[in-house]
């Protein structure tokens, strides 16, 4: 694809990500809701969708940044849940976009999805964000009997700035100084699995490594500086250009809390990532490494920024991907792999302890 080709499309995926999310019913206030009929993926053949559930009271009133919507199987058992949060450049409470295909994909092996909202920067600066999403995930625990839940195996996955909230509460779990005091208090904020797709994970290493110059990036998003511009999704969320304040920058990077016992991640980058290098997600397996932590990277010499759902679905697309693996100080050597939405599961399924209910898992 041509430099033009990219930016237009960039363009769009900037568009998409700062609209409002299609095709979900929504509950003003916050208030649970059952949906049925028609526009709703089915839940596990039947299962129930439950949309507008607040974990905590709005902030500001009227926002939607404390939402979730929930995706719950027909089972006779606790499901395992996996938390969804989509990306906007933390520019939009857009994070349970997306929920419904990672539903359609885990409901018929028996797992619950919960497509998680945080607070824009506009709303609320770093470390709101993380504050939220632990509060979602003690929210989700405490409430694990009402839903069906199994608060015993919960894993993450979410892109771009998603991708961002999945690793960090992956490294940050039952931290005390970053718990805030959002929601409900008490249970464990921790997290069994993580798969952050194409995630930001130190911010100030992003301009090294941006494709095209930042070109792309600056054209689409009105700047002239990348990611060290002060008026850049990285900047707008800790607020300050993130040049001038290191520290802030540090306590926002995934890469700088990583350690030996934090649960096992796959990361999943595309190369021809423009809005989000793929030398970031190698920084992020590279610190798990370093940690002799647990870590899968799969690299897609094809894979582009927004094209998360296409990662797993799409041949042209994820032609090509290598993963490479680390465990207990020890690392596998990269080698060819077949991503698909299979694979995923197959992860959950090792990292949960989580035996499929179906006994045909769609490659595609």
């Amino acid at each position: 694809m041509s430099r033009t080709g990219r930016l237009v499309c960039l363009i769009g995926i900037v568009t998409l990500l700062l609209g409002s999310a299609p095709g979900h019913a929504r509950t003003a206030g916050g208030g649970d809701r059952v949906v049925t009929g028609s526009g709703h993926v089915p839940a596990g053949g039947g299962g129930r969708v439950i949309t507008g559930v607040a974990y905590a009271p709005a902030e500001p009133a009227g926002s939607a940044g404390h939402l979730l919507d929930l995706y719950l199987p027909r089972t006779g058992r606790p499901a395992p849940l996996i938390i969804w949060s989509h990306g906007s450049g933390w520019l939009a409470e857009n994070g349970r976009e997306g929920a419904d295909v990672v539903a359609a994909r885990f409901n018929p092996h028996g797992y619950a999805v919960a497509g998680v909202a945080i607070r824009s920067s506009a709303n609320a600066q770093f470390p709101a964000q993380l504050h939220d999403i632990k509060a979602a995930i003690r929210f989700l625990r405490a409430n694990a009997r009402r839903y069906g839940i199994d608060p015993r195996r919960i894993g993450i996955m979410g892109e771009s700035s998603g991708g961002w909230t999945a690793a960090m509460a992956a490294v940050t779990g039952d931290v005390p100084e970053l718990e805030g005091n959002v929601g409900v208090r008490g249970p464990s904020s921790r997290v069994q699995a993580a798969v952050p797709i194409y995630p930001p994970t130190d911010f100030l290493r992003m301009d090294e490594h941006m494709l095209g110059d930042c070109v792309p990036f600056n054209q689409a998003f009105g700047l002239t500086g990348c990611h060290a511009d002060p008026r850049s999704p990285e900047s707008l969320l800790l607020g300050c250009p993130i040049e001038s304040c290191p520290d802030a920058v540090a306590r926002a990077n995934p890469v700088d809390y990583v350690s030996r016992t934090d649960p096992p991640l796959l990361i999943v980058h595309g190369q021809r990532d423009i809005l989000v290098p793929w030398q970031q997600s190698t920084l992020l397996y590279e610190a798990v490494r370093a940690a002799c932590g647990r870590a899968t990277l799969v690299l897609l010499p094809r894979g582009e920024h927004g094209q998360w759902n296409e990662f797993f679905t799409d041949p042209a697309v994820s032609a090509g991907a290598r993963g490479r693996s680390t465990r207990d100080c020890r690392e596998r050597p990269a080698r060819p792999v077949e991503l698909s939405w299979a694979y995923v599961v197959r992860f959950f399924e090792k990292s949960l302890g989580q035996r499929s209910v179906s006994t045909s898992i769609t490659k595609r």
